[in-house]
């Protein structure tokens, strides 16, 4: 590509239309939305007004509604919405005819290099560049609803999509700061669907087949295994019908159940009744007590079929899988990560159970699973499985990068869940900690992804799942943090809350944006702090308010934790940055030897009684008082110069 997409067209002003309009102009794009109809526009343009308001209210726009809007133009001439466009991208209804139409359109109103695109969930990119000459400039670009919540966006490669195409469009999906997930090849559904639906769709022949009930396997799902929602309860939110059209439009099997409810017109919430009965009925209703006996393994084993299938043919990596799942399907981990747990040994032999059973296509063990488990890659007991664990696995949740003056920069990466932390989440920070070289590191800035939370705390859907072993990670991880020997600086910005908070209690310097919150709820679970977060915190603020605290489960503002002492301060955002670069920047260029012994002295020695304390002091000192770092020290003073430590 020659040039850098500046202006955006997007044809449709419905819900996806209207949505990706109002992300793209947030981003400082120029953007022309188009309908067929001025109502439609109009319609479109009064929800993007809206949505930008309430976004300016609560300051998840760094720009006022009106200055976003003057960016937005309407218009119901397709010639003239995408005469200047770099980038059109189209969100028309579910339709392979009317894409066609609207493409071939496009196509004689654009320049040469104009990237086509468009929203389609479950067509073949391929069938809709058909209806063009120039298919090289057409891929796929599937965001999720609604686009200014949901963070994923798949970029599709059709079977003749140029690479620089492609990566065009992923660059212009990391500019909306949302995340792309690469799909190498033109299959239908793409990569979320086709994992996804399996989850509903074999609840629905479990249920055809008269073993289960329908509150029993959504308790299960949710309860035991995880997951948001249980499949009949998502069934009824995405609507049946939706899910039928779409399997129907490939010759895919349609249970019974989800089948003869469309025919009845009970297509689920938005008609007020499906799987349950949301009018005159109690709608959606399991406990945690129900859904024992249910077959968890039959609806996984489906799901990480279809993963496996993905990666076997190419259309994905395992990593841009489980990003989908978790960012896409709102899964707590992905697919594939689920597998290696689960172990595919036990997935291949309940698929083939299933397939001697029915005969069914979709048991069919991939021929990609099938070769892991013959060569005894089975999962993370075994070392290996969709990833590889010899060196102690893959980073899903935690990204980190070391600079070359030393600094570890440690991301909570799990924003689509405000950084809470799962079991997996946690022993990856401990992992890092665990096998980074320590003689590189100056200090470690721990920090949130995203500008909501730093971590809102425990991921608690997830522990009920988790082993007691699982658990013990928690406090094994805060006290890596407590005891590492390198300066550690906790960066809040947003929530920090539980597991947050006692991350944050084991960290050296503490500083937060004015706007944040930090607090202790987990009374409110029914539970009380872990990871020291009682002892470290009546430590720091006292007995009195650390109680009331957690007997309340309160959440207090950033300036009255820098009042208690949880902080070291509260800043306000301008200055945030720069008084963080600045407190790292001591730290990374301090004397390293000094600052380790520093930190083991007041850390030890405020748990001994005073004169023991001030007896390891004395030995520090003395022992600091031969190093070379020292007499740098010394002659940078006499010379009046800043010193440069060597860390001997």
């Amino acid at each position: 590509m020659d040039e850098a997409i500046e202006n955006v067209a997007v044809l449709g002003a419905g819900n996806m239309g209207h949505g990706i309009t109002e992300v793209a102009a947030i981003a400082g794009y120029e953007v022309v939305m188009r309908d067929i109809e001025e109502e439609l526009v109009e319609d479109g343009y009064e929800q993007i007004e809206w949505s930008l308001g309430k976004l300016a209210e609560k300051n998840q726009i760094e720009e006022d509604a009106d200055t976003v809007l003057d960016r937005i133009s309407t218009t119901v001439d397709l010639e003239a919405a995408v005469a200047d466009a770099d980038l059109v991208i189209e969100a028309a209804p579910e339709d392979l005819d009317i894409k066609r139409d609207v493409f071939a359109d496009v196509d004689a109103a654009t320049g040469a290099e104009t990237i086509m695109a468009t929203n389609t969930s479950s067509l073949r990119v391929s069938d809709i560049a058909m209806a063009t000459d120039r298919p090289e400039y057409v891929c796929g670009m599937h965001f999720f609803n609604p686009p200014v919540k949901m963070d994923l966006v798949e970029v599709v490669s059709g079977e003749q999509t140029r690479a620089d195409v492609v990566d065009a469009g992923i660059e212009f999906v990391e500019s909306l700061e949302k995340t792309p997930i690469r799909v190498r090849k033109d299959v239908p559904q793409f990569v979320v669907n086709n994992v996804l639906t399996p989850l509903m769709g074999e609840a629905g022949f479990m249920l055809d087949e008269g073993d289960v009930d329908i509150q029993d396997v959504d308790a299960a799902m949710v309860f035991q295994r995880g997951y948001p929602m249980g499949p009949f309860e998502l069934n009824d939110f995405g609507g049946l019908d939706i899910f039928t059209h779409t399997r129907d439009q490939w010759d895919m099997p349609v249970p019974d159940s989800i089948r003869s409810r469309v025919e009845d017109d009970d297509l689920g919430r938005k008609t007020g009744k499906g799987f349950y009965d949301y009018e005159d009925g109690e709608g959606v209703e399991y406990e945690p007590t129900d859904g024992e006996g249910v077959d968890t393994l039959r609806i996984e084993a489906r799901m990480i079929n279809e993963a496996a299938k993905l990666i076997g043919d190419d259309v994905a990596d395992p990593e841009d899988i489980d990003i989908g799942m978790r960012l896409g399907g709102g899964l707590p981990e992905g697919t594939c990560r689920t597998a290696d747990k689960l172990g595919l040994d036990r997935v291949v032999e309940k698929l083939r159970d299933l397939h001697e059973r029915t005969g069914a296509e979709r048991y069919e063990p991939a021929e990609y699973l099938v070769e892991l488990v013959e060569n005894g890659h089975t999962g993370e007991d075994a070392g290996r499985g969709f990833y590889d664990y010899s060196d102690g696995g893959p980073y899903h949740y935690v990204s980190h990068e070391l600079t070359d003056e030393g600094v570890l920069n440690v991301v909570f990466d799990r924003e689509e869940r405000l950084n809470a932390f799962s079991t997996d989440m946690f022993d990856e920070v401990k992992r890092l900690l665990d096998t980074v070289d320590d003689e590189e590191v100056s200090c470690v800035v721990f920090e949130g992804a995203g500008d909501r939370a730093f971590s809102a705390g425990a991921d608690i859907t997830g522990f009920t799942t988790a082993e007691p072993t699982e658990l013990a990670t928690v406090d094994e991880t805060v006290e890596a943090i407590y005891d590492y020997p390198r300066p550690t600086i906790a960066k809040i910005d947003g929530f920090c809350l539980g597991a947050g908070l006692e991350i944050t209690l084991a960290c050296d310097l503490r500083y937060a944006t004015e706007g944040s919150t930090l607090g202790s709820p987990e009374i409110d679970l029914g539970l009380i702090p872990g990871g020291g977060g009682t002892q470290r915190l009546v430590r720091l603020i006292g007995e009195p308010r650390t109680k009331e605290m957690v007997y309340r489960g309160m959440q207090i503002s950033a300036e009255r934790a820098e009042d208690w002492g949880i902080l070291n301060r509260a800043l306000d955002e301008d200055e945030f940055e720069e008084t963080l670069d600045d407190v790292v920047s001591d730290l990374a260029n301090g004397p390293q030897t000094a600052l380790e012994v520093a930190k083991r002295v007041i850390t030890e020695g405020q748990n001994a009684s005073l004169k023991t304390g001030i007896a390891m002091e004395s030995q520090a000192f003395g022992l600091l008082a031969t190093t070379d770092d020292m007499l740098e020290g010394v002659a940078a003073f006499n010379q009046d110069r800043e010193p440069d430590f060597g860390g001997d």
